[in-house]
């Protein structure tokens, strides 16, 4: 691939802002980024976006499922899909993140390992089917096993298949009829720790699903590497325990917060007691974020219709209500998801020997995080998306 370079009014690196700068790329990577706001030498190939434009790392998000259609009903769809379709279905939804500016995507969960066979779009971190008990949360999509062994002999296929992260469905979930409620665990602490042992020793992060506080508490126990969702819900409320959540923040786990929706043509009206139990999980987010844990936006893209896979700049900017600013809110979306993704040497940064895979957009986003869907450009491995 020819070396060319990229020149941009204004410039977040992951981490930090700085002026005018030109990024060099060659072979799919970054090669060099001069912030003096110098251009290149001539004769270079030069992709001048203006002195309006915002450039910035590709943004990451850590949990989406390229399986579901975003449809009201997208277990039914994804059931009744074969292979082929599946498949097309989702390319279709990697493309969609694609021209948003999402360029490295985690699936979490997704038939067989169907993700593994997808060549086209963002860089794909694929989990395979999840780890879940026999009739428990997604076991549809192949991944139903019990018993010490046989965990350990899932954690060596999906190794041995190439996935980039290990899911485990800790807790029930909501989209699956006859499975245990979000609030029961599904495994026993011994169980997990025999995944997140097999894991690690094979050198793969764990993503547990847990939104019921005893399986929030035994993932933080067992070491795994993000917790999703981390809702503390009970059978009929949230329990948000302090010292729970102070134990979360002061370690190295991640929490993958599901934030983002696409707002409608009026509010989301939701009962009183729903809207009460949601209230409770947004004020324990806050707290974690109070806190300093390690907070990153796992959309949950493709679970329903405010969640289309490009959703991702929506939840950046609404996180900002659980009190990060413009910047920090950028930073889990990039660095920081690339960290809790096992990615950031590579993916999340603006930074000699990165993957030349960037964002462009129109106007400064810490202004008006809205600017996040004013797309110029998008940049994967170097290549332009058109």
């Amino acid at each position: 691939m020819t070396p060319f370079a990229i020149h941009a009014g204004l410039m977040f690196d992951g981490t930090n802002m700085s002026g005018p700068t030109t990024v060099f790329v060659e072979g799919g990577r970054i090669t060099g980024v001069d912030t003096t706001g110098a251009l290149p030498p001539d004769g270079m190939d030069l992709v001048d976006l203006g002195a309006d434009a915002f450039l910035m790392p590709g943004l990451v998000d850590p949990h989406v499922h390229l399986g579901f259609d975003a449809g009201p009903d997208p277990v039914t769809a994804f059931i009744a899909a074969d292979d082929e379709e599946l498949l097309a279905r989702m390319r279709t939804a990697a493309d969609t993140a694609l021209r948003a500016g999402i360029t490295t995507v985690r699936d979490l969960g997704g038939r067989d390992y169907l993700a593994l066979a997808l060549n086209s779009g963002p860089e794909i971190l694929a989990a395979g089917p999840p780890i879940t008990t026999p009739g428990g949360h997604c076991h549809f999509m192949g991944g139903a096993v019990e018993g010490a062994v046989a965990l350990r002999a899932a954690v060596r296929d999906r190794h041995e298949r190439g996935c980039a992260v290990v899911k485990i469905m800790l807790s029930g979930g909501n989209m699956t009829p006859g499975s245990p409620p979000p609030h029961e665990s599904q495994y026993s602490p011994a169980d997990l720790r025999v995944v997140v042992d097999e894991a690690h020793r094979l050198g793969l992060p764990v993503a547990a699903h847990a939104h019921g506080t005893p399986a929030i508490r035994d993932a933080l126990a067992a070491g795994v590497d993000s917790i999703e969702h981390a809702t503390f819900v009970t059978a009929d409320g949230v329990d948000a325990d302090p010292a729970l959540l102070a134990a979360i923040a002061g370690s190295d786990v991640f929490v993958s917060a599901t934030i983002g929706v696409v707002p409608g043509d009026s509010p989301l009206v939701l009962p009183p007691e729903v809207a009460k139990r949601v209230q409770a999980v947004h004020e324990a987010l806050r707290t974690l974020y109070r806190l300093g844990a390690r907070i990153v936006l796992g959309t949950d893209a493709g679970i329903m219709p405010v969640k289309p896979h490009d959703v991702l700049p929506y939840a950046i900017s609404q996180f900002t209500a659980e009190g990060p600013s413009p910047l920090e809110a950028l930073t889990a979306a990039t660095s920081l998801a690339a960290q809790a993704c096992g990615v950031s040497d590579r993916k999340g940064r603006i930074t000699v020997g990165a993957d030349a895979d960037l964002l462009a957009v129109t106007g400064n986003p810490l202004d008006d995080l809205d600017r996040l869907r004013d797309v110029r450009a998008v940049f994967r491995a170097g290549v332009r998306v058109r």
